[in-house]
């Protein structure tokens, strides 16, 4: 008899039968500590970066317990076991657009200060607007013995998929229940979303910049400020699961120990060149890819430096990066930078393919270095999609490492000759 519709295949995670943000967010957290637990490569990959040690892990969910006269339930619990150590963490998950709540985190900083646990892992749709802050800002003092850590759902995926595409997991039914957890993850159902909304603050933003009155001291630049920076990490960690490798965002030592640095650095570009920029870390890349957003011009940017060979004329110079670029389209844009010349010169691949002479203002001075750039357009809505701002930023981080990025190799002097 044939079938009148398909058949769902039997899932060991099954994404049918969530009804409600309460049952999504029990589900993803029993069906993660779970795997975490059985999947021994991808617990490590989780715990190791909170401190905790190799072992054996045992993962609960919903765990009650008493804070003065009243009772909370912790979303879940991790132990981890070596030899007579133990290390604990508690756990809070939210799913779709629910967010991360300060008082029932300080409530359960609380449970793990008296229980001695080491800290509280959240997991949520926030990505922070910087790396090493959590989205959530608590009570400081209730930090002096117990840690906070957050991941977003698109950094528990991308650990997954990392894990068994690349760095593998040595039992083959592991592996197979890592994947189920990947495919969970990935269905809508499951509310792990990814980054799809600028925020209320996008629209008026990109309009005072188009207009030349934003000021600093509007509260929604810094918001987008903030907004850019979390879309690029989240770019960071899409862009690591397609390679399979850790990409990371490029941040000052002073940026780092003070994330404020890094949002008025944002806000002041965005105020005073209607501009933001980032740059990005991928492993064996000439250099980092520098990502630039420039809302009066609507229009993205990726660009890679290169230096230049260390002998030949300028021309063979030119022609050395050419032959690298020999796949990339004629819009791209190639700046040559000559020693004691202040600037560039500038023209896009088919004018350089022509007559590689445009980019030589002076034939006496020595071509340094390149910077070759990618020219998209921006997306103009919040929300992602064809036309929005998000999808335009990933497809320029995408795109300017598919066309310059991997193809671009540093200059290396031939090996002396033995004279015969």
């Amino acid at each position: 008899m044939a079938e009148e519709k398909p058949w769902n295949a039997a899932r060991l995670i099954p994404t049918s039968g969530i009804n409600g943000a309460e049952e999504q967010e029990r589900r993803a957290t029993s069906a993660l500590l779970a795997v975490m637990s059985s999947v021994k490569e991808y617990g490590r990959a989780i715990t190791s970066k909170m401190g905790a040690p190799a072992g054996a892990m045992e993962t609960y969910i919903e765990v009650p317990f008493l804070l003065g006269d009243k009772k909370v339930f912790p979303d879940g619990l991790i132990r981890v076991k070596r030899g007579s150590k133990s290390w604990t963490a508690l756990l809070e998950v939210k799913t779709g657009g629910n967010e991360l709540q300060r008082e029932q985190l300080e409530n359960y900083l609380d449970v793990a200060r008296e229980h001695k646990f080491d800290a509280l892992l959240t997991i949520s749709n926030e990505i922070p607007p910087s790396a090493g802050t959590h989205p959530t800002a608590v009570d400081k003092r209730k930090l002096k013995s117990v840690s906070i850590h957050h991941l977003s759902w698109t950094e528990v995926l991308a650990a997954a998929v990392m894990q068994k595409e690349f760095r593998g997991v040595a039992d083959p039914d592991q592996a197979w229940i890592l994947g189920e957890l990947i495919r969970y993850l990935e269905h809508p159902k499951s509310g792990a979303v990814e980054f799809t909304d600028m925020g209320p603050s996008w629209v008026p933003v990109r309009d005072a910049v188009a207009t030349g009155t934003l000021r600093k001291s509007d509260k929604d630049a810094a918001q987008i400020a903030g907004r850019f920076d979390a879309l690029l990490r989240y770019g960071t960690l899409k862009l690591g699961q397609r390679l399979g490798t850790d990409v990371t965002q490029v941040l000052s030592k002073a940026e780092v120990a003070t994330p404020a640095l890094r949002i008025a650095a944002l806000t002041d570009m965005l105020v005073s060149e209607g501009k933001m920029h980032g740059a990005i870390r991928i492993p064996n890349t000439v250099s980092p890819l520098t990502l630039t957003v420039d809302i009066r011009a609507a229009q993205v940017t990726g660009s890679f430096n290169v230096s230049a060979p260390g002998d030949g004329r300028p021309t063979t110079r030119i022609n050395w990066l050419l032959r690298q670029l020999k796949d990339a389209p004629d819009t791209v844009r190639i700046e040559a930078f000559a020693a004691r010349q202040r600037g560039g010169n500038a023209e896009l691949l088919r004018t350089v393919r022509e007559n590689p002479a445009v980019l030589i203002a002076d034939p006496s001075k020595e071509i340094k270095s390149f910077t070759v750039t990618y020219l998209g357009k921006m997306g103009a809505n919040r929300l992602s999609g064809r036309s929005g701002f998000i999808d335009s930023v990933i497809d320029g981080m995408f795109t300017s490492y598919d066309l310059i990025g991997q193809q671009l190799k540093d200059w290396a002097a031939a090996p002396p000759r033995l004279r015969k």
